[in-house]
């Protein structure tokens, strides 16, 4: 691991912009009190050692990283035991991140697979600094 920033008053969310949850999860985490660095990946292509690095960190598979039971996945590949390479998955994810099973929040070296808002309310605190977005 390492190319990954892992600032501990900063936290990195991978989040799509354009899913319910993915809203419900950034208004989350826009609640704590570090800096944000919000990363919406239905409008930034995040690069491939990035997922890679977001499994290694997380202990699953990238394949692990996609929501299979997606009507867009299924559509596409006709079961759960697809068998493809790192870099078939890094390609799913960038021609269609709304297949991303979650969000992923990177808080100093913690990496955290979010699948609803509630995971993320250990890491809230007190007071917000604000946010820095990028798109």
């Amino acid at each position: 691991m390492g190319i990954l920033s892992k600032d501990k008053r900063k936290i990195r969310l991978y989040y799509h912009s354009d899913t319910s949850l993915g809203k419900q999860i950034y208004a989350y985490v826009e609640a704590s009190s570090k800096s944000i660095l919000a990363i919406d990946i239905a409008k930034t292509e995040v690069p491939g050692s990035h997922w890679v690095e977001i499994a290694e960190g997380l202990g699953v598979e990238l394949a692990d990283l996609i929501n299979k039971n997606h009507p867009d996945f299924t559509k596409e590949y006709s079961s759960e035991d697809v068998d493809l390479n790192t870099e078939d998955w890094i390609k799913v994810l960038r021609n269609n991140p709304h297949l991303l099973g979650g969000s992923i929040v990177i808080n100093g070296n913690q990496i955290i697979a979010l699948k609803s808002p509630s995971d993320f309310m250990p890491f809230l605190e007190a007071d917000n600094t604000g946010v820095e977005k990028m798109e």
